[in-house]
This record gives structure tokens, C-alpha cells and sequence, in this order.
């Protein structure tokens, strides 16, 4: 486990071991798929944080900007995967994990992964207008390659519906 968030995060924020592990694991999970750091420090802190958390908790908790907080719930609440909650006595917003990690998946396989297959594939097929103007050696490499490529992306596109049978089970 990688020392430095851990020794930086206890020292500034105070987190527990538990939010920490929470943390790293959600950051690498986000970044995997594309997103800021920051989604994944607020994701893995609301994860595991027994009740709801100001943007301004969030942001002393964890040393982030009051941008990268914003930024961060913003993209977190439009996949589904935090939400607001109403906490009597105080005007702030306040959010939870919405622990239903399926619709998360759901929508970003929907609103993320197949419009990116689709500009791969659109790609694709621009690049194969292109390789036609290529020398015959080079040019039957390029197609080779491009085949083998535009297959994949349309396997992986073919799956897509069955995964999200699988997840919305």
C-alpha cells in the first residue's frame, strides 16, 4: 500500500485506517475508469462514513480545493452513485453514498463506455479511409491492424447488454 496518501491523509485530515484503505481503493477504481482523484477521495470517504457529510466536511476531511469538491459530487451524483440529504437544522447540502454500486456501473457503462466504443469505432473507420491512400505494404499492415482492433471494440460492444443484465440483477 503506498505510504504517502496514507501518511499525508492521516496527518492532515485526521481519517481513520478504515477511510484510508476506503480512499486508496476507490481512487484506483476511478482512475481505472477515467476520473479525477478527487471522485474517488470523496467516494471511498462517504463510503464508509457513518452519516452524511457537508461538501465543507469534505473538503477539511480530506485537504481538497473547494473546486475539486464541487467538481467531484458534481460527477458523483450525476452517475448515481452519491446523493443529497436533508438534515434538519442545517441549510447546508449534505451527501451519502448511494451503496448501489450497480447503478453507478450502470450509467457509466451508458453514459461513458459505449459513446466511447462508438468514437473508437467512428475512428476506426476514418483511419481505414486513410490507410486505402497508403502504400501497398504499409497499407495491408495498417488494414491487418485496424481488423484486429475493430473486432475487438466490437466484441467488447456486444457484451456491453449482457453486462448490464448481469449488474442490474
Amino acid at each position: 500500500m503506498p505510504l504517502g496518501l496514507k501518511e499525508t491523509a492521516l496527518e492532515t485530515s485526521a481519517l481513520s485506517e478504515l477511510e484510508v484503505e476506503s480512499i486508496e481503493m476507490f481512487i484506483g477504481f476511478f482512475k481505472l475508469i477515467g476520473l479525477q482523484k478527487s471522485v474517488g477521495e470523496i467516494y471511498g470517504l462517504l463510503f464508509v462514513s457513518s452519516r452524511a457529510l457537508a461538501m465543507d466536511d469534505i473538503m477539511e476531511r480530506l485537504g481538497i480545493s473547494l473546486g475539486a469538491a464541487s467538481q467531484g459530487l458534481k460527477v458523483l451524483r450525476s452517475v448515481g452513485a452519491v446523493k443529497s440529504v436533508y438534515m434538519p437544522g442545517d441549510r447546508r447540502d449534505h451527501y451519502v453514498a448511494d451503496l448501489e454500486l450497480s447503478k453507478f456501473a450502470t450509467a457509466f457503462i451508458q453514459e461513458e463506455l459505449k459513446p466511447r466504443l462508438d468514437r473508437a469505432l467512428e475512428r476506426i473507420g476514418t483511419m481505414e479511409s486513410l490507410a486505402s491512400g497508403m502504400e501497398s505494404s504499409d497499407r495491408a499492415t495498417a488494414k491487418e491492424r485496424l481488423e484486429r482492433l475493430k473486432h475487438w471494440l466490437e466484441r467488447t460492444e456486444s457484451m456491453l447488454p449482457w453486462l448490464l443484465k448481469f449488474l442490474v440483477k
